[in-house]
């Protein structure tokens, strides 16, 4: 079989496309012939070395959808044939999704409706499960409240607009114009241009004086501006890469609206199989959809992983082999 697979840690160049032994599944692990492989920021630390993997060469890739080719000996409830979707993100010895055949552990994956399109699931993973995890699992998002998704075009936030309208929630979200007519399709009710001088005022007025629940994947930036249009008892969940320097400059309005602040991070997901079966209803059911801004080889994997760090688009990368 072939793979996209690093032997060091460096620039996107280190990527190549090798012929390699296709692997056997352990005890516990599924065979899949992958049809799709998220392109995840994630993935781009572990070819950094700023995630260092268990061992070199190491194949990137923490998302996957595919078909079931063979099954460990100890595994029930899926069979060959199975269309399945997960994350191996958060198991060190996964060798992920950038390759014709991959394996991954029973506890990561979850069976792929039919009708649901392969190229999305293998996309969805990180980005949907860390939006279903920050709206729904830690800040309890009920229908009618106000909530802002920093970022609405990015993987995540995308998710998170759907996720949120899904549960008739009212979402304002902020994006670059050239994304609002999209994100307003996605189930947005406002779309805010994030550079606006004035966006804290045009997200007070979009939201009755206050949200109840933000999703902010730059606390570094928005903290303090996240506490000015929190609603009391406001729930925000930070997301995403670490924070330089993230401070109030005026704790007061976070303190006199007892703002709940909440970090969280997949790595800590207790199930992930929740989430998943979660984020499969809504696909199935056609109330999320995961946007695929572009399709990569395994050959140009390493462009894939470029483009994800310094191109603007709406929604996700893919590498499908």
């Amino acid at each position: 079989m072939y793979a996209a697979r690093l032997t060091d840690h460096g620039g996107p160049d280190v990527i190549d496309r090798i012929e390699t032994d296709r692997p056997e599944p352990a005890h516990d692990e599924l065979l899949l012939e992958v049809g799709s492989a998220g392109v995840n920021p994630v993935d781009t630390y572990f070819r950094d070395g700023s995630y260092e993997p268990v061992s070199l060469p190491f194949t990137p890739g923490v998302d996957v959808a595919g078909t079931v080719v063979a099954v460990g000996g100890d595994v029930e409830g899926f069979e060959t044939g199975d269309r399945v979707f997960g994350t191996g993100i958060g198991n060190m010895s996964f060798q992920g999704g950038y390759a014709e055949y991959a394996t991954i552990p029973t506890d990561r994956v979850v069976h792929l409706p039919d009708d649901v399109d392969t190229t999305q699931a293998g996309a969805a993973g990180v980005v949907a499960v860390t939006a279903w995890r920050a709206l729904i699992g830690h800040a309890g998002l009920e229908p009618a409240e106000y909530c802002l998704v920093h970022g609405g075009s990015g993987g995540v936030g995308h998710a998170a607009v759907q996720i949120a309208q899904a549960v008739s929630a009212r979402v304002i979200t902020t994006a670059d114009p050239s994304y609002h007519d999209r994100l307003r399709d996605l189930g947005a009710d406002t779309v805010l241009d994030y550079r606006r001088d004035d966006l804290a005022d045009a997200v007070l007025e979009a939201s009755d004086g206050g949200v109840d629940v933000i999703l902010d994947h730059r606390l570094d930036d928005y903290l303090q501006f996240d506490a000015d249009v929190a609603a009391t008892s406001a729930r925000v969940v930070g997301i995403g890469e670490n924070s330089p320097d993230p401070g109030f400059t005026n704790d007061g309005a976070a303190r006199s609206k007892d703002v709940n602040y909440q970090f969280m991070s997949m790595f800590n997901t207790p199930d992930l199989r929740v989430p998943l079966r979660g984020v499969a209803h809504l696909m199935n059911t056609g109330k999320l959809s995961i946007e695929i801004a572009d399709s990569y080889t395994l050959e140009d994997a390493g462009e894939a992983q470029r483009a994800v760090l310094e191109d603007s688009f709406l929604g996700k990368l893919v590498i499908e082999p």
